[in-house]
């Protein structure tokens, strides 16, 4: 090897230098990649075509990124590949702020990389960065040359050449984990027409909160408004942290094999979203106090978002990959996120109880619809005809009613009160027993509120004065006993 000559100012060794940097501390290529795609996106791109390919088929994989952006003049070119060689230095407004982004992603996947930029009625020009040569003692050459353009009137490419640090074998898993990553990462952009594509096939957004997703009719809504957060910068300015939260609908949802909950994200994408500037950062357990995950929180999501103005609160680096909230931060948002937390992981341990106990009370829904056809006709204010269903729910009520009953649609459905003291004295029990005669005796029990419902209705009365005092005496007996 060749040894380089040191001068006395030099801050830098570069053969060792550019060692070090590909232990940057990407974690995946996506990751990685993500450095690319940010640069396009503030260079006004909007459509950015990722190409994944070997030379031979035991080659290593060499990866092409290409944009329709505005491109770069011969000055900007010249600096891409320089350690803080950016004309945005510690900017605010956007993804970039150190001009680390491009050089520290590409050294950390590749020993190669050359980038190309391109505008109308300008020659396209090159500029490359080999680790190999720069480790061997050769100087490094930053000098622009000629290069190609691509179709567009204007653009950047930037290819990796002999990428031995991809974890894929086969570039089909390298794309099928960059169309999830980058899905995620970029959702709220694809959203609103960004095209990126991976060997021609387009990335689609991928919401963790899956409010945007259907099944069956049904989606994730907002647990409750946004919260707004506001918190001063380090320069003694303030701005806005975004924190939403989204529930997942448990009584449809449950039922779906195991296979659908993990495609669409319901098993195993739970937890907490970042987001800076629009793009996502970080994935997982964060801010949410001494609150640990549980596979209830699945069933749940949580989105934050903020601005390059409070990177410093975050803990950002120059990665731009996880997050190391400061001190400040934990104490303005943990509190009442970790409250939040509890109270949505009781709202599904809840609906899943509901689940059980509807499905418990089925042979007792169904017992009665098939007598239905027997009884008086009961009529109803909607235009429907015909016998009437049943359905058994349970749900938290005013302390001194045992349930509530509601006919909709020919359905007759009895609520049960879960805080009355009869639900703890009769229901808890039952449920705790698996034997055939605790089942009859639920059955006879829900038989027995289901005719009463159903009677106040064929009567033309709903029954509820009678209710309220026959489940407030109930109740005085059950605490008396």
């Amino acid at each position: 090897m060749a040894t380089q000559r040191q001068r006395n100012d030099d801050l830098l060794v570069p053969s060792n230098f550019v060692r070090a940097v590909r232990e940057a501390g990407y974690v995946s290529v996506s990751t990685a990649l993500a450095e690319l795609i940010d640069n396009s996106i503030q260079a006004q791109a909007s459509e950015v075509a990722i190409t994944i390919s070997r030379a031979h088929s035991k080659g290593l994989p060499q990866i092409a990124v290409e944009d329709n952006g505005t491109g770069m003049s011969a000055a900007e070119l010249a600096s891409c590949l320089r350690f803080g060689g950016t004309s945005r230095f510690d900017g605010r407004t956007s993804f970039g702020r150190f001009g680390m982004g491009l050089p520290a992603a590409s050294l950390s996947q590749t020993r190669h990389v050359e980038v190309t930029a391109w505008r109308a009625g300008r020659r396209p020009r090159s500029v490359s960065l080999d680790i190999d040569a720069i480790v061997a003692g050769a100087p490094v050459n930053l000098t622009l040359r000629a290069g190609f353009a691509g179709s567009a009137p204007s653009g950047c490419r930037v290819v990796w050449r002999d990428c031995d640090r991809i974890e894929y074998r086969r570039l089909a898993w390298l794309e099928r984990a960059l169309h999830r990553d980058l899905g995620r990462m970029y959702r709220r952009f694809l959203a609103n027409g960004l095209k990126i594509t991976i060997n021609g096939s387009p990335v689609k957004p991928l919401d963790p909160t899956l409010l945007s997703v259907s099944l069956d009719g049904h989606a994730a809504q907002l647990a409750f408004g946004p919260l707004s957060y506001e918190i001063t910068t380090a320069s003694g300015a303030t701005a806005f942290v975004t924190v939403r939260f989204t529930i997942l609908p448990v009584h449809y949802w449950h039922a779906f094999d195991n296979d659908t909950k993990r495609q669409v994200g319901i098993v195993g994408q739970g937890g907490v979203s970042i987001l800076r500037a629009g793009r996502e950062i970080a994935h997982g357990w964060h801010l949410m106090g001494s609150k640990r995950k549980e596979n209830y929180d699945d069933w749940w999501r949580c989105e934050i978002e903020f601005e390059p103005l409070l990177d410093e609160h975050f803990g950002i680096t120059i990665n731009k990959q996880g997050i190391r909230p400061s001190r400040i931060l934990r104490e303005a948002l943990e509190p009442e996120l970790e409250s939040i937390a509890r109270l949505l992981n009781s709202r599904v341990r809840q609906a899943f109880e509901e689940v059980k106990f509807q499905a418990a009370a089925a042979a007792s829904c169904r017992i009665a619809a098939a007598a239905d056809a027997d009884l008086p006709v009961v009529k109803g204010h909607s235009r429907a005809k015909g016998p009437l269903s049943y359905r058994f729910e349970s749900a938290p009520l005013p302390l001194d009613t045992m349930f509530r009953s509601e006919l909709k649609q020919r359905t007759l459905s009895v609520i049960l009160n879960i805080d009355h003291p009869a639900f703890l004295a009769l229901y808890r029990p039952l449920q705790g027993l698996e034997d055939s005669m605790a089942a009859d005796l639920r059955t006879a029990l829900e038989l027995f509120l289901l005719s009463y419902a159903r009677t106040a209705l064929q009567l033309g009365k709903d029954g509820n004065e009678i209710l309220q005092a026959w489940s407030t005496t109930y109740g005085r007996m059950l605490q008396r006993s």
